[in-house]
């Protein structure tokens, strides 16, 4: 016990960058750790249990805005990350941190810090499912991932705010440049629905995505780069993890679900019959619903 505990207290209180140890939140664990606990505690028992008796909200104006603000600070993270490293300076084979004071190595330590405050805003995705009575979006990999997030860019800023694993932050920025348009657009209501058949390729861009932060990462692992093997390898096993979870999403919801409906359709032909039409949802979206609620 007494090593863990050495070990933890070595790698908590010893390791950090000194640059950004004191910025908020990064200090300690302990609040980011109490607001992912909250935050999963309010999306899988207190929010339904509190609107259980109630009408959902529709909050369509604020779900506008909201992902208005999400793609504008998307754009901007990666803006930042590319000015910062990725476009001219950065190696894509390794790139260790630059824990100097130099402006660029600043400018991307304060780049790795936004991201992180992004990821506690994204919290607010579940939130509103909450409170518009979306259960059924709030799957385990809505919940894993959003939770998730935080503490990976929480461990970025404090131990390596800048260099290889920002590769991740600019890839999924620019993701969410996507994804949130597509959610402000969905936001406006159905009229909307005939621009948006690429909600599919949404996760394909997700798993494309963390294909890249895996390769990204594993190539370190066999090399001498200047970079926290084990760090590498966490992300290696992270990317993995989201694979299989998106990809098991993507074959359910796209590829069975599709399949079945073919055969529906088929069998209705045989016998005379006609389909009504049926909408999927991406298991994240935020957007319109016609289902009776209330307004925000």
């Amino acid at each position: 016990m007494s090593f863990i505990l050495d070990k933890y207290n070595d790698i908590i209180w010893k390791r950090y960058d000194p640059r950004t140890s004191d910025w908020f939140l990064v200090s300690a664990p302990g609040p980011l750790l109490a607001i992912v606990a909250f935050y999963v505690y309010f999306s899988t028992s207190l929010g339904p249990r509190l609107m259980k008796d109630r009408q959902p909200f529709t909050l369509r104006k604020t779900l506008i805005v909201y992902n208005f603000i999400q793609v504008i600070l998307s754009i901007y993270l990666v803006y930042e990350g590319l000015m910062a490293g990725w476009l001219n300076d950065y190696s894509f084979k390794c790139q260790p941190v630059d824990y100097s004071d130099n402006p660029k190595a600043m400018r991307m330590a304060k780049g790795v810090y936004l991201y992180f405050a992004c990821k506690l805003i994204e919290l607010l995705d579940t939130v509103f499912f909450v409170l518009r009575k979306k259960q059924r979006q709030i799957s385990f990999l809505h919940v894993y991932h959003h939770a998730m997030m935080p503490v990976c860019a929480w461990i970025g800023v404090r131990y390596v705010p800048g260099g290889h694993p920002t590769l991740l932050g600019v890839i999924n920025s620019f993701i969410h440049v996507l994804m949130y348009a597509y959610y402000m657009l969905s936001a406006f209501g159905p009229e909307m629905q005939k621009y948006l058949w690429w909600k599919r390729h949404l996760t394909s861009l997700q798993l494309v995505q963390f294909s890249i932060i895996l390769v990204h990462n594993l190539q370190i692992l066999f090399t001498d780069c200047n970079f926290p093997k084990f760090l590498a390898f966490l992300l290696c096993i992270n990317a993995g993890l989201f694979i299989y979870l998106f990809g098991s999403f993507y074959v359910k919801n796209y590829i069975k679900d599709n399949n079945q409906d073919k055969m529906k359709k088929d069998d209705e032909k045989l016998n005379g019959g006609s389909s009504n039409s049926s909408s999927k949802s991406n298991g994240h979206s935020n957007g319109y619903d016609k289902s009776r609620t209330k307004m925000d």
